[in-house]
């Protein structure tokens, strides 16, 4: 009994476990996540659409386009038609009391055409002209339709009338924008459709003034003294009112940069000569047996052909010299 007591004194107690603090500081500590709470995650999910532009930015894009248009340069089709609507909306007051609604509509194929051919530029000259040629027309109107002289509708200009005073300029517009003849005659071409308008504008002007102002009228063949708006007769106011009107509409287009000082001088030139063979033309032909088809507006066409075939023709001979 006194061994084994002995025994158990010298047996050594185990070694106690180590503990869970000593375990958890072996071992590195890391960091605990916290969940991140989302303030959104409960809440409906936005529909996302596409939304509308805003009425103003598409007036102002489209006007932007419209500005872009009418400034291009050279001229198109597209903004010819534009320009001309427009202006033809814009200016319906001065077009009503100068033209008949079939008038209107043959002047907007004219302003559409001379502004592809011509450019703005080409299309104030053809305003100009039309606006003169409107106003001297009214003139007396009175006195005129007393005397029997005066244009029908009061002066509003009918489809036939304006292609009679645009027919010339028409075709030169179209050999231009073809570019018949090549660049080298888009020059003449512009000279044949500024001498066109100016051989009108100063047969409108002589004409009416003639009859409203003219003293003594005289047949341009004979010379003898004839009543007031007889065709082919010629009176010096209206001679001069005429010339004074082709130099106007001249002066005009130089300033436009239509044509130059000397081709301005031809301008001028022809028109009087193609006034002089109007005249006869109406003087021996007109209203005559044979020629009952012969009416102003025939005339007219026959008058602006030749002042606009002058002028090529002048110019051309002045260049080969």
């Amino acid at each position: 009994m006194a061994l084994s007591t002995h025994l158990l004194l010298h047996i050594k107690p185990p070694s106690p476990l180590p503990s869970l603090q000593s375990h958890r500081s072996s071992f590195p500590i890391l960091p605990r996540k916290i969940p991140i709470q989302n303030p959104n995650r409960d809440k409906p999910l936005k529909q996302f659409t596409m939304q509308k532009p805003h009425a103003s930015t598409t007036v102002q894009s489209a006007v932007s386009n419209a500005v872009s248009l009418i400034q291009s340069s050279p001229a198109t089709w597209q903004s010819a038609i534009l320009c001309n609507i427009l202006i033809f909306v814009l200016g319906s007051p001065i077009l009503v009391s100068g033209l008949s609604l079939s008038g209107i509509a043959a002047a907007f194929l004219l302003g559409t055409l001379t502004w592809r051919a011509f450019g703005p530029s080409g299309f104030l000259l053809v305003a100009t002209y039309f606006i003169i040629g409107t106003a001297v027309t009214k003139v007396r109107m009175a006195q005129k339709e007393a005397e029997g002289v005066a244009e029908k509708r009061k002066g509003r200009r009918g489809p036939g009338s304006v292609i009679g005073s645009s027919a010339a300029g028409c075709i030169c517009a179209f050999l231009k924008i073809f570019l018949v003849g090549g660049k080298a005659y888009s020059r003449l071409w512009q000279l044949g459709f500024v001498a066109s308008f100016c051989t009108k504008l100063s047969d409108t002007v002589s004409s009416e003034v003639g009859k409203a102002y003219g003293k003594t009228t005289y047949l341009v063949t004979t010379l003898t003294v004839v009543p007031r708006g007889t065709e082919g007769a010629v009176s010096v106011e209206g001679t001069l009112a005429g010339l004074l009107a082709s130099v106007l509409l001249a002066f005009v287009g130089c300033l436009m940069g239509q044509i130059s000082g000397p081709e301005a001088i031809i301008c001028v030139i022809a028109s009087q000569l193609a006034n002089v063979g109007e005249s006869i033309i109406g003087a021996a032909l007109q209203e005559k047996e044979g020629f009952r088809w012969l009416n102003n507006d025939a005339v007219n066409v026959i008058n602006i052909s030749m002042g606009s075939i002058f002028a090529v023709l002048m110019q051309q001979v002045l260049l080969q010299n």
